[in-house]
């Protein structure tokens, strides 16, 4: 259990029986009365944003989140298969579960995949992920003084701005 003085940004807890990351918290202690922790909080299954005021000592649920280490294997009718490696079981996920993150994931790749009472909330790629350019402009010498940048697209639909010497197939 956490109380309101453990609260700290990315701290995850449960409320009714849903799982929260804290995005703010604010301490306020006023000239009367008791003290209290403004918060916002993120779902971390919808993506919505909670504000919350919580009085001083109330306490709430640590959330029973796992991280597991998992690999990227494909796409398959509109899900992203993934795998775990130490037991084989495989995963599917939809593309409204991993959002943005879909655009980084290439096959074979170990991923983090969060998991709350054995259901996947989320996936975090690596850090660091080359990918291919595959469509750009051709680069022109001329004018380059300042940090000009042209649109490219990616060998998985990611869509970047990139400098004037990239070229396609980089």
């Amino acid at each position: 259990m956490y109380e309101t003085s453990d609260f700290r940004k990315g701290l995850k807890v449960q409320i009714e029986g849903v799982p929260f990351e804290i995005v703010y918290f604010q301490f306020v202690k006023p000239g009367k009365g008791q003290a209290f922790t403004r918060t916002k909080m993120r779902n971390m299954i919808s993506g919505t944003i909670l504000e919350r005021t919580f009085k001083s000592g109330e306490k709430l649920e640590k959330a029973d989140l796992e991280e597991r280490q998992m690999q990227y294997l494909y796409p398959e009718d509109g899900f992203y298969v993934f795998m775990d490696t130490t037991s084989y079981e495989q995963l599917r996920l939809t593309p409204e579960q991993l959002g943005e993150n879909k655009y980084y994931l290439l096959d074979n790749l170990m991923c983090s995949v969060l998991v709350f009472n054995e259901k996947a909330i989320g996936v975090t790629p690596p850090n660091f992920v080359e990918l291919e350019i595959v469509e750009t402009e051709p680069g022109f010498k001329g004018d380059t003084s300042g940090g000009t940048t042209k649109p490219a697209k990616c060998s998985t639909g990611l869509e970047i701005q990139v400098p004037l010497f990239i070229n396609q197939g980089e």
